[in-house]
């Protein structure tokens, strides 16, 4: 686990954004076994690679006319029982942090992977998660 002083402002970017911090597993299944419409996960992480694409990317790809309906977020290495939860309903996809999934009616729909991440810009995270919208939050 991260100490909590260098990873709240990481945390702040998406939840100062408009970002739900799921905080433990209930919440996971809360969410998850009730979903409706369209949602945006984001696993967090302290990498660089969430820090200069994938937070920025995903805050970013909301400036669009589709969006996701919910966004929430979990923050791997910290809130662990969260993430943990959270990555049953990410399967078959292996463990990733950063990633970003989009859900509709509970199903996952659209997925990016931190290899999806890493080594792209925000403005190409953006643009991927984009054209989810399009496709899934009509």
């Amino acid at each position: 686990m991260y100490p909590i002083a260098l990873t709240t402002p990481m945390a702040r970017d998406l939840t100062d954004f408009g970002f739900e911090s799921l905080p433990d597993a209930d919440a996971v299944t809360s969410l998850m076994e009730n979903q409706k419409g369209t949602a945006l996960v984001v696993v967090n992480s302290v990498c660089g690679c969430a820090a200069a694409m994938a937070r920025p990317g995903a805050k970013q790809s909301l400036q669009n006319e589709a969006r996701p309906e919910k966004l929430y977020t979990v923050f791997a290495g910290v809130d662990t029982d969260a993430t943990a939860k959270m990555r049953e309903y990410l399967l078959p996809y292996p463990p990733s942090s950063p990633s970003i999934a989009l859900f509709k009616d509970g199903q996952l729909v659209h997925f990016l992977e931190r290899r999806h991440i890493e080594g792209r810009s925000a403005q190409i995270i953006s643009d991927n998660l984009r054209a989810a919208y399009d496709t899934y939050c009509q």
